[in-house]
């Protein structure tokens, strides 16, 4: 079940980036898009949303004897924590630890994250999920992405 929490997320990130975050409530997102004043945007309130079923599933399967609903909700939590890592501290360098990571999913990743900035408007933008990246990223030349 922790497993089918953490996967499930990758499916329902890319849907929420697409249809919420670059959606109805672009509002909160665009910070994101743009040069940020700070280390905090408004886009970190998506972490505190996106926490909050994790973290209820987790207590109401804790209180029902560490049912399914308790490792669903750590599959999420997990999911939010490698999204922590990757997307901010890996991708954004949000947190300047793992600056030297050049392997191909890395730098594929890379590439895929910096499509999907590459136009700063709403509707624009590509590559929406976070760790599943399209084969194409992984064939483009290093000269182009970078």
């Amino acid at each position: 079940m922790l497993l089918l929490g953490f996967f499930g997320m990758e499916a329902m990130a890319h849907v929420m980036h697409k249809y919420v975050m670059h959606g109805f409530l672009w509002s909160l997102h665009k910070s994101h898009h743009q040069k940020s004043k700070g280390f905090f945007e408004k886009n970190d309130w998506y972490f505190v949303i996106f926490a909050l079923p994790a973290i209820l599933l987790i207590l109401q399967g804790a209180r029902m004897g560490f049912n399914y609903w308790f490792y669903l909700g750590a599959g999420i939590a997990v999911y939010g924590f490698t999204y922590l890592v990757v997307h901010d501290i890996i991708i954004h360098q949000r947190i300047r630890v793992f600056t030297k990571l050049s392997n191909r999913y890395v730098t594929a990743l890379r590439r895929a994250h910096k499509a999907h900035h590459a136009d700063v408007s709403k509707d624009a933008a590509v590559s929406y999920g976070m760790l599943w990246v399209h084969p194409k990223y992984f064939d483009t030349p290093k000269s182009k992405a970078q």
